[in-house]
């Protein structure tokens, strides 16, 4: 597993960001944010880890939001690097809200 404790930042790809924005209303400091609030859930993504590590984070963000962060760890291991987020669908917020 990662340690967050090492995380010293966030590295977004211009589209990936856009992405998360235009198609679900995330912003990158909503995204981000998620990984400073408790609870927070982070598992493997291993269906999507076929070139890289991935890994699912389930939070909520400053404004209260559920939210569902995919993202992969770079840097010798101190960046997290966003792929998409999202809000929790039905599943992630029951499997959360029993957590």
């Amino acid at each position: 597993m990662i340690d967050l404790d090492k995380i010293s930042g966030f590295q977004w790809d211009a589209g990936n960001a856009y992405k998360s924005d235009a198609k679900h209303a995330v912003t990158q400091g909503e995204a981000e944010g998620i990984f400073f609030n408790q609870p927070l859930l982070v598992a493997g993504d291993e269906k999507h880890s076929l070139e890289e590590r991935r890994y699912v984070a389930l939070g909520v963000s400053s404004v209260g939001r559920l939210l569902s962060v995919v993202f992969t760890i770079r840097k010798q291991a101190t960046l997290i690097r966003v792929v998409s987020a999202r809000p929790m669908s039905r599943r992630e917020r029951a499997f959360y809200e029993k957590a």
